[in-house]
């Protein structure tokens, strides 16, 4: 088997995701055989470097082993059953460990498929409460600007990046959507705090004056992954969830990218020492392996649903896979590995090292600004660094940078301008090197230093 005949294949059968595929005519699909680590290896033996973790999915490394051995463990015993009715051991200590490492009163788990599903449920859940509570004006969400919450109708909903949403507008309900506390706009006199705290003023403003009819606040805490990986300060979160307390707000906390030791903690909320009445889990949740996800939330919504049947105030919401015995197994192993090894510590490390790989593009004439919150790092390409013009997006400078890392062993995934690494953890120090290396020469060649290849 070779790549070509695999290709082949594919484009006769396959319609690949977030994907134009007429690209595909000048760009070939890379067959993936096999991996390791943070490797990747095609069908012809060359190998890329996942620089990105597979769609930010993978924090331990491909074929870790240890993950490996429970699932295979998992798949002898119990495979799947029904979660309505039923039970199994792997989801209920799933559940107990994840309300042990959480936020402080986060004490259900109601588990979903994917990231959308997540998010899902936490908006149909916060919008049923209140129905349920007797408050029933309450059917409004804000949301900030610039922020991206998946793809299914609800979640896209909730986000706030056009690429993603313009198109399916009337399909769509309608936001309040409140402007974003990103560092990246605040004055070079400022720091992030300061804007942060500036811009929080809006959504203060906005929940005084219409709590009555909102349900909640959905973020992405500390980094709006797919909004190009921008970033804002700890302190924003604090003065939201106090002012969700003051007005009668639920919290939601979209963690799905930012989960499980990507800005420095084990949850970004711990940064501003703050529980959400939702958190929504997934990507990184089974170490990369297996889609599931878990929407966590407290005590007092678990027990607006419960009673008796005749009432019909249970939250009726399900998927076929809900809670799968091999997807928990593999998160379980994944939380086995965050106890028994010291990750946080040595991600703080990784994130030294990434950081000074970076350095010296912070005076690069095409690059506004290197910013990082933990084992998250974007550089932001723009065509004047004074004025921060912006590169017009027809341009791909960053598939510039994409193709280049690939024909020098590394798997970049730009947003637009945005060239970002979110690595496995298991990334060693001279991969950072090689990974910050391709990304200095893609920029280069991006912003028209360096040499470009004659198809571009």
């Amino acid at each position: 088997m070779n790549n070509s005949t695999l290709i082949d294949r594919d484009l006769r059968t396959i319609w690949h995701p977030c994907t134009q595929m007429k690209d595909h005519e000048f760009m070939p699909l890379i067959p993936i055989r096999r991996a390791e680590g943070v490797w990747l290896e095609d069908f012809e033996g060359r190998r890329y470097l996942d620089a990105i973790s597979s769609w930010w999915v993978n924090i331990f490394g491909h074929c870790n082993p240890r993950i490996n051995a429970r699932i295979k463990t998992q798949l002898d015993t119990l495979e799947h059953v029904i979660l309505a009715g039923f039970s199994h051991e792997p989801a209920i200590e799933l559940s107990e460990r994840l309300i042990e490492i959480t936020p402080a009163g986060l004490d259900r788990c109601f588990f979903a498929d994917n990231g959308s599903s997540a998010v899902e449920v936490a908006l149909k859940m916060s919008f049923h409460y209140w129905r349920n509570k007797g408050q029933k004006n309450k059917t409004r969400f804000v949301n900030l600007s610039n922020s991206y919450h998946g793809e299914t109708l609800g979640a896209l909903a909730a986000g706030d990046v056009p690429l993603y949403k313009e198109t399916y507008a009337p399909l769509l309900m309608e936001m309040i959507t409140v402007a974003s506390p990103d560092c990246y706009h605040r004055r070079p006199d400022e720091s992030c705090e300061e804007h942060s705290r500036k811009m929080f003023a809006h959504m203060r403003e906005v929940l005084a004056q219409r709590h009555e009819e909102i349900c909640a606040v959905i973020i992405e805490p500390l980094v709006q992954c797919a909004g190009n990986m921008r970033m804002y300060d700890p302190i924003y979160l604090k003065l939201l969830r106090e002012a969700c307390d003051e007005f009668n707000v639920h919290l939601i906390a979209d963690e799905i990218a930012v989960g499980f030791g990507r800005t420095g903690s084990l949850f970004a909320c711990e940064q501003a020492d703050i529980s959400p009445d939702f958190m929504c889990l997934s990507k990184a949740l089974t170490g990369g392996y297996l889609p599931l996800s878990v929407t966590l939330t407290t005590d007092d919504v678990y027990q607006a649903f419960y009673d008796n049947y005749e009432n019909l105030t249970a939250f009726l919401h399900s998927h076929s896979f809900t809670g799968n015995p091999l997807g928990c197994s593999a998160a379980l192993a994944t939380l086995d590995i965050f106890a028994e090894d010291d990750v946080i510590a040595n991600n703080k490390k990784l994130a030294h090292k990434m950081q000074l790989a970076t350095a010296a593009l912070t005076d690069h004439p095409h690059v506004a600004e290197v910013r990082q919150t933990g084992m998250i790092l974007a550089i932001e390409m723009v065509k004047n660094k004074n004025t921060r013009e912006a590169y017009p997006w027809q341009e791909r400078r960053g598939l510039k940078v994409y193709r280049h890392a690939l024909e020098n062993e590394v798997l970049l995934l730009p947003l637009g301008n945005v060239v970002y690494f979110i690595p496995p953890y298991v990334i060693t120090p001279d991969e950072i090197e090689l990974m910050a290396k391709v990304a200095v020469e893609g920029i280069e060649i991006a912003t028209g230093k360096g040499r470009v290849t004659s198809d571009e």
